[in-house]
């Protein structure tokens, strides 16, 4: 389809202010990597919760939630929906913790927790692996979507899109370094949800769809409208709802919901002004990610199964799409092509700014890692600040140009989304309990990565080879977390803690408190003895509050559900439940703030 002057009016619009904030924050940003690569250490929480949704809010989160919804109805979406639990820990237990390390990215806590050349071995190893290997896949994903969006809006071939969406991107995020990226995702959000909104309205309203009310009855979508999987459907049940609620969150290590908290995550966390500042942005973040964001994209999702009810329609209505692209995921660019100038312009705009939020974010991450962790650590610790800064630039436009090739080569998205959470399967409980089990030392961490990764390729690629009937999601998920967990928890208690003097020095700059560290406390100066660290010991509370924030979240994304559905006495009990816990969260959270 042709977009109009208008649309492209405000698309060019779009990256002239995407490249105006970078080249506006350019000389700052350059003053060296703490400038680059955390914006100074003062960002307000409000900025940062909102860059947090913006770069989680990728091209191809529409994509997958439409996938989801046409494949597993809308009760599929627990498959990350079960992440928030991941968050609110993070929120009310780790936030604080991170902000206090005063590191410049999350890989330096190997060397402040672990002791000695295998600390610094993982450190270094972990800055390729993260910052390059995973990192170049996920944007590879998201390349991927941007490529479907492109061809089916813009009729533009796989490498122009990747051309015109991927040059300003590196450009804006070179000159501005993470506060550029900050900033930029501030507007790119507020035009992504204007025009979300306004999109699934307007789906909404066609005639072929003719308003809530008969998108919910007509027979294709009915059986997609359940909260939770019914129990007489006991395969979806397990695979979608229980084994995420259950499992999933806490032993599944993924970008942007590490059990702990960690990645860019942890980097915005690292550049708040201070604890407070880092706590509200994360809370902000659960809330606008799962509360308010995904009900425009389920509606457009149930819509499309009336207009495009299998694969079949899709390709008969984009028959110049390549047929290895044509899937459940291109349905929601192929609902937006209904929409009328100007908004199919604001639409556009908005998937560009989705996946530049993303890229741009996942580019400077992963040059902190290539820079700080890797180059500057082990190559060249003499380097200067500037130096430093423009390396940083060249290794984001060199990771940009490895997942635009990749992107090329990959068919699935929602594949690779399922390989990179069986590689973190099982790790996830190490992440959470090193901070608080003095035991835990960097044998366990290598263990962890090294059986999770060789499940991973064993289950994934040699198990079918082999000849075996190839597993489930559901089983392989299950033997890499019960495999994997038990491997570093046994090579845990057969090897020694870290040195005394790590351990003493970890724990007095983190004052992570708790029964974990009784046996390190013991052996601290006078002054900073056990009675003074248990009072400091508030993760009981902190987990009492992510609970109550778990429910308030769920109660909004449900009441507001249940208002779409029409269904207003479930509403009221589920905004009942959400301004209820709401209240307890606060209650539970004050006292948590007024300890010392």
């Amino acid at each position: 389809m042709q977009l109009s002057t208008l649309d492209w009016s405000i698309v060019i619009g779009f990256f002239i202010l995407s490249l105006y904030i970078g080249w506006r924050v350019s000389k700052k940003a350059s003053q060296g990597v703490g400038d680059f690569f955390l914006s100074g250490r003062n960002m307000p929480w409000w900025l940062l919760g909102i860059s947090m949704v913006a770069t989680t809010f990728s091209s191809d989160t529409p994509n997958l939630v439409t996938d989801i919804v046409r494949t597993n109805g809308v009760s599929g979406n627990w498959v990350w929906w079960a992440f928030l639990l991941t968050g609110m820990l993070t929120v009310f237990v780790y936030a604080k913790l991170w902000r206090r390390s005063e590191a410049l990215t999350d890989l330096e806590f190997y060397e402040l927790r672990y002791s000695g050349k295998s600390a610094a071995f993982l450190r270094g190893f972990r800055a390729l692996y993260l910052g390059v290997f995973f990192n170049i896949m996920i944007m590879a994903s998201v390349c991927l979507a941007a490529i479907k969006i492109g061809g089916v809006l813009l009729g533009l071939s796989p490498v122009q899109t990747l051309l015109i969406a991927s040059v300003i991107t590196v450009v804006y995020s070179s000159l501005g370094g993470l506060k550029g990226v900050i900033i930029t995702d501030f507007f790119q959000f507020i035009l992504a949800m204007i025009a979300t909104f306004w999109a699934a309205g307007f789906i909404i309203g066609l005639p072929e769809i003719d308003g809530l009310s008969n998108l919910f009855s007509h027979a294709d979508v009915q059986p997609k409208l359940d909260f939770i999987p019914k129990l007489s459907n006991k395969e979806l049940f397990l695979s979608v709802f229980l084994i995420p609620i259950a499992l999933q969150w806490w032993s599944v290590w993924y970008p942007g919901a590490e059990p702990g908290g960690g990645g860019y995550i942890a980097q915005r966390m690292l550049s708040a002004k201070d604890e407070k500042n880092a706590i509200w942005a994360t809370l902000l973040f659960n809330f606008m990610h799962y509360a308010v964001r995904p009900w425009p994209w389920i509606l457009v999702a149930l819509a499309s199964l009336i207009i495009f009810p299998n694969l079949d329609s899709l390709q008969q209505a984009f028959p110049n799409i390549d047929a290895s692209l044509i899937g459940h995921d291109l349905a929601y660019p192929a609902m937006m092509t209904f929409l009328p100038s100007g908004l199919l312009g604001l639409l556009v705009a908005s998937l560009i700014a989705a996946f530049m939020s993303t890229i741009s974010t996942h580019l400077n991450w992963g040059a902190s890692y290539v820079v700080h962790d890797f180059y500057s650590r082990f190559i060249n610790p003499n380097a200067s600040e500037k130096k430093l800064v423009s390396l940083g630039r060249w290794t984001i436009s060199l990771l940009m140009l490895a997942a635009g090739l990749f992107a090329l080569v990959l068919d699935n998205a929602l594949q690779a989304f399922s390989i990179l959470l069986q590689i973190g399967a099982g790790t996830g409980l190490l992440f959470i309990l090193r901070w608080f089990w003095y035991r835990i030392n960097v044998f366990s961490e290598i263990t962890a990565m090294v059986v999770s990764f060789l499940l991973a390729i064993y289950m994934q690629v040699l198990h079918p080879l082999l000849g075996f009937t190839p597993l489930s999601t559901f089983n392989q998920l299950l033997i890499g977390v019960g495999v994997t967990t038990l491997a570093w928890i046994g090579v845990t208690l057969v090897t020694s803690p870290e040195e005394e003097a790590t351990l003493i020095k970890f724990y007095e700059k983190i004052q992570p408190g708790g029964p974990g560290w009784k046996k390190v406390v013991a052996k601290m100066p006078v002054q900073n003895n056990s009675t003074q660290s248990e009072a400091a010991w508030d993760v009981p509370l902190g987990i009492v509050c992510m609970i109550m924030g778990t429910a308030a979240v769920y109660g909004l994304l449900f009441a507001l559900g249940s208002l779409l559905y029409g269904d207003y006495t479930r509403m009221a009990w589920l905004l009942g439940t959400a301004l209820l816990s709401l209240w307890g969260l606060f209650h539970f959270w004050r006292q948590i703030s007024t300890r010392k």
